[in-house]
């Protein structure tokens, strides 16, 4: 398994709730700086729970290599297929609970306030929590390098900026096209989450088979 594996998590991390908040900030009164926010305030929280975790299993396969290699990387795919699994139960449970009330404040957001939202919706949200859990420690698993969890931090924020480059690059005719974003994010997105989360399952039981 590659860095490039890892990538199609970054649609589970801002699928629903965390896309149409960037809808929100790129429609608001401020959409430029208050996007720029939001995005600072999810790059602080992506990068730094796929770090934490990385470092946390590199150091459970240091401090336990008199085991077997073979059999703590078990251990680190049975974990991750845990984490997966209570992952798809989240993402399903989620998928007709609508945006929360708060967020019809973010119209007005300062730049600020949307650092803030970045940081406590990417950190409080349990998907957002098992997400970052599953790449760190999938990445340390197969050995890879600290380097390769950016590709997946930087897809992430990619996506998130996709509102605001939407805002960038239509002008007022983005007035048409985000509404229709934040719909769909709402509706369907869970649903390529959920196949994103079966692949990489896949991925992780064919370590284990082997």
């Amino acid at each position: 398994m590659t860095f490039l594996s890892l990538l199609p998590l970054a649609v589970v991390m801002v699928a629903g709730t965390q896309l149409v908040a960037a809808v929100l900030f790129a429609s608001s009164d401020r959409p430029r700086a208050a996007s720029l926010g939001y995005l600072a305030g999810a790059a602080l929280v992506v990068f730094g729970g796929t770090t934490l975790t990385w470092l946390a299993v590199r150091l459970f396969k240091i401090n336990f290599t008199g085991v077997g290699r073979g059999t703590v990387e078990r251990w680190i795919d049975w974990f991750v297929l845990a984490l997966l699994g209570v992952l798809a139960v989240v993402v399903a449970l989620r998928r007709h609970s609508g945006p929360p009330r708060w967020m019809s404040h973010l119209q007005h957001a300062s730049p600020g306030y949307a650092l803030k939202v970045g940081l406590l919706l990417f950190l409080g949200m349990p998907s957002n929590d098992l997400t970052m859990a599953t790449v760190g420690a999938s990445a340390a698993r197969h050995d890879q390098p600290w380097w390769h969890l950016l590709p997946f931090v930087l897809l992430t924020l990619a996506l998130l900026a996709l509102p605001l480059l939407a805002l960038l690059l239509l002008g007022s005719r983005a007035q048409v096209v985000l509404p229709r974003v934040r719909d769909w994010a709402e509706n369907h997105s869970w649903l390529i989450s959920e196949a994103v989360i079966v692949l990489f399952a896949v991925f992780t039981a064919a370590d284990l088979a082997k």
